[in-house]
């Protein structure tokens, strides 16, 4: 849908009215500007992407995440994403060495609830990042360009299922939660395996994000002249088409950006079959079928909490809520299948409103086995300490 500048300055004033009580991150029209833009100025369609957005921050402590919660060793020091410099915007510029990362080893060192909560860690903190440019500059960055290494891709790495279906998890949220905040992206390197890999994530990205996507090759003069064009060669490793080394003389600079490494096995999680607590009861879902526990949540701010585990097989796992004569469910946490049978799954959600608080565990894809699964969920209500 085309519209035009006089009538989007209209939207986005409405807008402004419809949201204000909306508890936001950042005020300014630049930010509000993105929910729009990511549903084509539809307001109806708009408000309720933000309004999820908003829960779901609130739900999962993200305005909290970068002082409260410690990432794991092994993302820290093996996951292959690093902040080099700004481009010619003041926009803050990552390479990602996705080709010669140790995903299977990475996979294997962390619970898949910790990896997708570190991907919102280092949106965080790229968006920290865009508001100290923003100060510095005196202007509007709201935006980040990314160098995508895909040199090592291998069909090996995207067969890997836990991976394949991380990363589709990621990419979801990713969409949902922050709109708009891509200037450029720059996949380079890109062996011939990479276009299977492509269009398995192109039915979930926004055209808007499409539109800012170059694929390159292995012709390294086409892409650094491509990525010289939007960045300072002094913000660019030598390797990458700049001038930039470390203080040896690397041409990586390989004290600031993670090339990819296989991961020791010493981090790989201690997983087995899993022994369930004395607290926990337990059920048989038969094949192909679904069961729901309904929580019937009556104050804002209360806590729910949950740990469960499978005897045989991953399950499917997902948490909904819903408000009576509310034709909607709001997915809290987005139904995926979890290797329950490997270790033991906890997790907790702010519940943001009062209502019904559905946690539902899926077999349902699965035709020949039914699951045993103990299981323990509690709803703890908000403190009453005011000084908390």
């Amino acid at each position: 849908m085309v519209v035009s500048c006089e009538t989007r300055g209209e939207i986005l004033k409405q807008f402004k009215r419809n949201i204000a009580d909306c508890n936001l991150i950042d005020d300014s029209d630049d930010y509000i500007v993105k929910w729009l833009v990511a549903r084509d100025f539809d307001l109806d369609q708009a408000e309720k992407m933000l309004r999820r957005s908003v829960e779901w921050r609130r739900a999962n402590r993200v305005d909290e995440i970068l002082d409260q919660w410690e990432p794991p060793v092994a993302l820290v020091k093996y996951y292959p994403m690093s902040i080099i410099g700004n481009d010619k915007f003041y926009c803050p510029v990552s390479v990602v060495a996705f080709g010669k990362a140790d995903w299977r080893g990475i996979l294997q060192s962390v619970s898949k609830t910790d990896y997708l909560r570190y991907l919102t860690y280092m949106a965080e903190t790229n968006y920290v990042l865009m508001r100290k440019n923003s100060l510095l500059t005196g202007k509007p960055v709201t935006l980040q360009t990314f160098i995508i290494d895909m040199d090592g891709l291998s069909m090996r790495q995207m067969s890997y299922k836990p991976f394949r279906e991380v990363g589709l998890e990621a990419i979801k949220i990713s969409e949902a939660n922050y709109p708009e905040s891509l200037r450029r992206v720059f996949i380079i390197n890109a062996p011939k395996v990479f276009t299977f890999v492509f269009s398995m994530v192109k039915p979930f990205l926004h055209q808007a994000t499409l539109d800012k996507i170059s694929v390159f090759g292995f012709d390294r003069n086409e892409w650094s002249v491509a990525l010289l064009k939007e960045i300072d060669a002094d913000q660019l490793p030598v390797y990458y088409g700049g001038t930039m080394t470390d203080s040896n003389g690397d041409s990586k600079c390989s004290s600031k950006v993670n090339m990819g490494e296989k991961v020791p096995s010493s981090y790989y999680l201690d997983v087995g079959r899993s022994v369930p607590k004395d607290d926990m009861t337990f059920f048989i879902l038969t094949r192909g079928t679904k069961k729901k526990f309904e929580f019937k949540v009556v104050a804002a701010n209360s806590t729910l909490k949950w740990e469960f585990m499978t005897e045989e097989g991953d399950i499917g796992f997902r948490v909904y809520y819903y408000v009576k004569n509310e034709n909607e469910k709001v997915d809290v946490v987005s139904n995926a299948r979890l290797e329950s049978h490997l270790m033991m799954q906890e997790g907790e959600i702010v519940c943001t409103r009062p209502a019904i608080y559905v946690v539902q565990f899926d077999n349902s894809y699965s035709y020949f086995s039914s699951k045993k699964i103990w299981y323990r969920v509690i709803v703890d209500l908000p403190s009453l300490d005011k000084s908390d």
